[in-house]
């Protein structure tokens, strides 16, 4: 549908923008009802305000030091960790300046237009995501993040951003920012709403940990000999009956956990289908689309809503409740997630592999694919070196070894704790927003 907005000639100089797009009339109405509050600019709130690091080299990245945030870990008001990186304390001190503290604030300067609060005693961020640190006592940092989440926010911050190929916010723009001078009282009710939302996710985090622990121990997956050994040898029976012969696959540690696993006889094929529900976008009408970049760290996947022209080429599998989604490109990410009742009918990218569970609980099969030893084990069968992934074929024929029924039990209430957990979070997160969306709203009438 046509929209048209009329703006005057003098108006333009000021903004710096002729493009259409910027005058929409949503961009329009969404900046009136702001500047109907007392309101400030992100410039005037903020005494830092700059990208991150430029570039960082492979020998900056360990396993654990400095929490390194990037553009897509800054997709909601509290940073994602389901692939977070780490860097060393000597990279992290020589770039200070865009060293970040709880409290402070990072936006994503390119893909979804992104904000959250720092929750972590101290971080840092990439290039593509700007760095800063609130200044008045009139802001609350944890609900200006809430604040840019919500529709005003959202609509104020995608106005500003600009390109072609990848869309971008630059920072002279993204101090333009307009922002609602809300009563204090109620920014500290968002942040005590934001704080308990951390504190339920922490919990689902403890919960999974659990069960995760659970299912290694009832598999004494634990007990294994995982040393890696510089050398080893393997006879040719051994190549000829694997059609395997890469040093990798023959390492004693590998073989070790695959004789673990194997020694029931079963396969990820046995225990679920390999469900292919072909999807077909229709113009007009929108659907909710899951790609790889909204599984998280627990097993669980958000999902954005698409129109039907704009369907991306890889939107192919329709999921329903109970089934798990996991990615066959570079498992090692270990995204898999449960589709949840409310997400029946959504569609996933064909990058995931979705599996229907058949004598398993999904819960179960969900652990079992996310644990870090079968993850790397579903690495052994990638194929291809800059976009590695394992075929549908290899990863049905991956074994399986599930513990007695008991343990079962355990680790199936240890997830459903932490789904709680998380559903209690978001819960949380979605009541901040609509505390903010009401006051503004309640305040432009």
């Amino acid at each position: 549908m046509a929209a048209w907005s009329e703006v005057l000639l003098s108006a333009l100089p000021g903004e710096r923008r002729m493009d259409a797009e910027f005058w929409q009339p949503c961009y329009i109405d969404n900046a009136a009802v702001i500047e109907g509050h007392p309101h400030v600019t992100l410039g005037e709130l903020v005494t830092t305000f700059r990208k991150g690091i430029f570039h960082i080299l492979a020998s900056d990245y360990v396993e654990v030091g400095i929490p390194f945030y990037r553009s897509a870990d800054v997709q909601a008001i509290m940073p994602s960790d389901t692939r977070l990186a780490f860097i060393t304390a000597e990279r992290d001190q020589v770039e200070k300046k865009t060293s970040l503290e709880r409290g402070d604030i990072m936006l994503a300067k390119t893909g979804k237009h992104g904000a959250a609060v720092v929750l972590r005693e101290r971080c840092n961020v990439s290039q593509d995501v700007i760095a800063a640190k609130v200044k008045r006592d009139d802001i609350n940092p944890f609900f200006l993040a809430v604040y840019l989440n919500t529709r005003p926010g959202q609509l104020e911050l995608r106005r500003w951003f600009q390109g072609q190929v990848q869309e971008h916010l630059s920072l002279p723009d993204a101090k333009r920012v307009m922002v609602p001078l809300l009563p204090n009282q109620l920014q500290k009710r968002v942040q005590q709403t934001v704080e308990d939302a951390e504190s339920a996710y922490c919990d689902a985090n403890l919960h999974y940990a659990e069960a995760e622990a659970l299912l290694e121990s009832a598999l004494e997956l634990d007990k294994l000999d995982l040393t890696p050994q510089l050398f080893y040898e393997r006879s040719y029976t051994d190549v000829q009956a694997t059609a395997r012969f890469d040093a990798d696959y023959f390492q004693p540690r590998m073989q070790n956990l695959i004789a673990a696993l194997s020694r029931d006889g079963q396969t990820i094929g046995d225990m679920a289908k390999l469900s292919k529900r072909y999807f077909r976008a229709e113009a007009g009408v929108e659907f909710q689309y899951i790609e790889i970049g909204d599984v998280s760290g627990n097993g669980t996947a958000d999902s954005s809503r698409v129109a039907g022209e704009e369907a991306p080429s890889r939107a192919t599998w329709i999921v329903k409740p109970g089934d798990i989604i996991t990615t066959t490109v570079r498992p090692l990410r270990r995204l898999s997630a449960i589709i949840t009742e409310e997400q029946g009918g959504y569609v996933c990218s064909s990058g995931f592999a979705v599996l229907t569970p058949k004598d398993v609980a999904p819960e179960l099969l969900l652990v079992y694919l996310r644990l870090p030893l079968v993850c790397e084990l579903l690495d052994l069968h990638t194929t291809a070196s800059m976009y590695p992934a394992i075929s549908t074929a290899d990863l049905m024929k991956i074994s399986i070894v599930l513990p007695k029924k008991a343990d079962r039990q355990k680790i199936v209430t240890k997830v459903r704790e932490s789904f709680d957990a998380r559903r209690e979070a978001r819960r949380l997160l979605d009541e901040a927003k609509a505390m903010v969306e009401q006051t503004i709203l309640d305040m432009a009438s």
